[in-house]
């Protein structure tokens, strides 16, 4: 017989009882590090496409925040080297600012969630929290804001994820698990400044369709089956990669997926594929769209996207890298979002794991530098909310909320974490962009 589960009180009590050995208040310590930021990202580029690995240098140096999400790999590292509450929690693993958005649900409605999860593996809880604050001070520097807004916005997303948890623990595990954010009730806890931002990247997402895109990036090619146009470097086609069997991979692909969705693939055909960079710090994986077309010539795009170990596993130092790395974040995404992409699937081919997801599914995020202070500060605590959201579906969230409790002690160390790893990371950006601007 399996063992009886703890009950609600004995969690808490666990997540009470954390804080002997690693006291809320030492969350605040960061040892700032004298590091070279060029040698974690060179053992990163040694895996990717030579070609692309310039514009993956050039992306991350344009400014501190854009070498922030690029170097999820380094914070990772000092992380790992760090001690830490013990109460590990299925992590999103890169949870900054600009990898919370919109995109549509299988019922069409937009949701808000965390939309990044290349990175997703088990860690500490308070690793995605750091990084979120972190990302908060960082991107608030980043649009001009006041220093007191960029602090408050911080401790905002601390707390938010505090009492986010705290309300979570509520909630039975299934009420957890169907809750989510949708786009109308974010609305009605807005100003109407805030609804205005928000009803304009509503409008944004809605645009950002399969059809939206193939409609600026395809033609009617000789044969008169729509393809790609080449637009590099963002967009090309590879000849290296002319002789893959593409309908053998999307078998393997359309096998990992359910069975209503298999049956509606079935029902498209391939017409085209081509390589696409995408982001900042996956610039030189491997990623391609592939174009399907329906029976009235409708257009489905797919995302195929490598996905290697995450930095949790590989830098942090959490956990063994997986069978199939692909899977592993379709897997994880299915716990962490509220609601996911019917799409999602995994595939493997040429010695590479991929996951497979709609392109452009109505996915927009909000642009930092179109809200004033205080809403980027509203935004920033709605993105703690959403994480507390995602890691109340572990085992050991009551945990988690027991060690944080009620008092303001946690979100006070994680916003002092924040602003001095916001200096390391601003350090280590000048030391880079010196060297990017001297090549």
């Amino acid at each position: 017989m399996a063992a009886r589960l703890r009950t609600a009180a004995d969690q808490v009590a666990a997540g009470v009882a954390a804080r002997a050995a690693f006291p809320r208040t030492r969350m605040a310590s960061y040892a700032p590090s004298d590091r070279d930021p060029f040698t974690l990202l060179d053992a990163q580029n040694a895996s990717r496409l030579p070609a692309l690995v310039p514009l993956r240098m050039a992306r991350m140096a344009a400014d501190p925040f854009s070498f922030f999400r690029g170097s999820a790999a380094q914070m990772a590292a000092d992380l790992g080297r760090e001690p830490s509450s013990g109460i590990d929690v299925i992590s999103c693993g890169d949870a900054h600012v600009t990898n919370f958005g919109f995109f549509a649900s299988p019922q069409r409605t937009l949701v808000f969630d965390l939309n990044d999860f290349d990175e997703a593996s088990v860690a500490p809880w308070e690793w995605d929290v750091k990084r979120l604050v972190t990302s908060a001070i960082i991107g608030a520097r980043q649009a001009g804001f006041p220093e007191k807004d960029a602090r408050t916005a911080g401790l905002r997303a601390a707390a938010a994820y505090r009492i986010g948890l705290r309300d979570m623990m509520h909630l039975g595990v299934t009420d957890r698990y169907y809750s989510r954010l949708d786009t109308d009730v974010i609305l009605g806890t807005l100003d109407s400044s805030g609804q205005r931002i928000l009803e304009k990247t509503i409008r944004q997402a809605r645009r950002r369709t399969s059809a939206h895109f193939v409609e600026k990036s395809t033609q009617i090619g000789q044969d008169g089956r729509r393809v790609f146009v080449d637009d590099p470097p963002v967009l090309s086609h590879e000849v290296e990669n002319a002789s893959i069997d593409r309908l053998a991979i999307f078998q393997e692909y359309r096998a990992t997926v359910a069975p209503d969705v298999a049956v509606l693939l079935d029902q498209y055909e391939l017409t085209d594929s081509a390589r696409r960079v995408v982001g900042v710090g996956s610039v030189g994986t491997r990623c391609f769209v592939v174009l399907l077309t329906g029976p009235l010539g409708e257009p489905l795009v797919l995302q195929v996207k490598e996905a290697v170990a995450s930095v949790l596993v590989s830098h942090g130092g959490q956990g063994a890298a997986t069978a199939h790395e692909g899977r592993r974040v379709v897997d994880l995404q299915r716990v962490l979002q509220a609601v996911s992409d019917v799409f999602l699937g995994h595939v493997r081919f040429n010695g590479h794991d991929f996951y497979v997801r709609q392109f452009r599914d109505m996915k927009s995020s909000v642009v930092i530098d179109s809200l004033t202070p205080s809403q980027f500060v509203s935004y920033a605590r709605g993105c703690g909310i959403v994480l507390a959201r995602a890691h109340a579906q572990s085992p050991r969230s009551r945990e988690v909320a027991g060690y944080l409790g009620d008092s303001t002690k946690s979100d006070e160390a994680l916003l002092a974490w924040g602003l001095a790893y916001a200096e390391q990371a601003a350090s280590d950006y000048l030391a880079f962009a010196a060297v990017i601007g001297s090549d």
